[in-house]
């Protein structure tokens, strides 16, 4: 097993190189804290760049740690501690996933750390994109020889804020990314949290099971994405907020691929992971052409907009305190 500095860009984005003793390869890049490749047996199953200066470009979030906030904060904006915070708007009247420049256009300080493992840190400082407090980052990634990817997530603030973190990463387990909908899917939730037309949760809570919605039952991506059902209308596909109704012993959802053979389990202590087809992707070129609904993402997160839901568990992290969780994306051949 090794991690090691493998090129600087000629801007500086350096790449690290992790490989397993079973040949597993992820490459992680500065520029974001995103996975630029992800290599298990022969196959490339995320999208993004042979170059990393491709990410500088106008992409979908390809892969990156995503901050403050993962997913949307309705009106752009919250309160807290009795105090309004006003945020960029860059989805409409919202934000998302952090705003104009949010921690995926930032470079990281990387540090090697382990054998297999490197850490990435950024300070976001007081008033970034309108959020208060000096947040203090760390991303560490990690490949073991059972072949997971684990992603480590950390956070300290100086005074009060909101936090929560992901990784938007496109996964195609065929590594063809020609479609997502031929991949059978499961999650283990029962419940999403509803969306307005605007895709903001505002505090109900759905009943999934029996609906086109349901993974609890493995089945293709593509089986319902076409039904009448309202929210997937309103979502052009699925763009939901998953709520997990499984112990964190369990993946809180897993993916396969009968082209590759391939299967990967997401495990995590979040409370929830947003489902997302690709239905915003239009042609990006890049290792591949990024058409319509070539990848998936199983985003995991607290719960969008909570900072503005008083039902939902709070996202609140108070100075001193630590933001700490996990995702590990665990690839078999079943």
């Amino acid at each position: 097993m090794k991690c090691e500095l493998t090129e600087i860009s000629k801007t500086g984005i350096q790449t690290y190189r992790l490989e397993n003793d079973n040949g597993m390869v992820a490459e992680v890049i500065t520029y974001g804290a995103r996975i630029s490749k992800l290599v298990y047996q022969g196959i490339d199953v995320v999208a993004g760049f042979d170059d990393p200066e491709g990410f500088r470009g106008d992409n979908p979030y390809f892969n990156a740690v995503i901050g403050r906030f993962a997913n949307r904060i309705g009106n752009a904006s919250f309160t807290l501690n009795g105090k309004e915070y006003p945020l960029y708007k860059n989805d409409g009247n919202n934000h998302l996933h952090g705003g104009k420049e949010g921690f995926d256009r930032k470079i990281w300080k990387a540090t090697v750390v382990g054998n297999c493992s490197v850490r990435m840190d950024y300070v976001s400082c007081d008033g970034e994109e309108g959020y208060p407090g000096n947040l203090c980052v760390s991303v560490t990634y990690s490949l073991d020889n059972e072949d997971a990817l684990c992603i480590r997530y950390r956070a300290v603030s100086d005074k009060d804020t909101v936090c929560s973190l992901t990784n938007h990463a496109y996964f195609n387990l065929s590594g063809t990314f020609d479609t997502a909908l031929h991949h059978e899917l499961t999650i283990r939730a029962d419940q999403v949290t509803a969306i307005d037309n605007e895709l903001i949760p505002h505090g109900e809570i759905v009943d999934i099971k029996g609906t086109a919605l349901d993974f609890t039952i493995p089945k293709l991506i593509g089986k319902d994405i076409q039904n009448d059902d309202t929210l997937l209308k309103l979502g052009n596909g699925y763009d939901f907020n998953y709520i997990r109704n499984n112990d964190t012993e369990e993946p809180i959802a897993t993916a396969f691929c009968a082209d590759s053979g391939i299967a990967m389990d997401v495990y995590t202590d979040r409370p929830c992971v947003q489902l997302f087809t690709g239905n915003f992707l239009d042609g990006v070129r890049g290792k591949q052409v990024y058409g319509f609904r070539s990848a998936f993402c199983l985003e995991t997160q607290g719960y969008p907009n909570a900072c503005n839901v008083p039902s939902f568990p709070s996202c609140v992290l108070r100075a001193g305190e630590e933001f700490r969780s996990y995702t590990a994306y665990l690839f078999r051949k079943p």
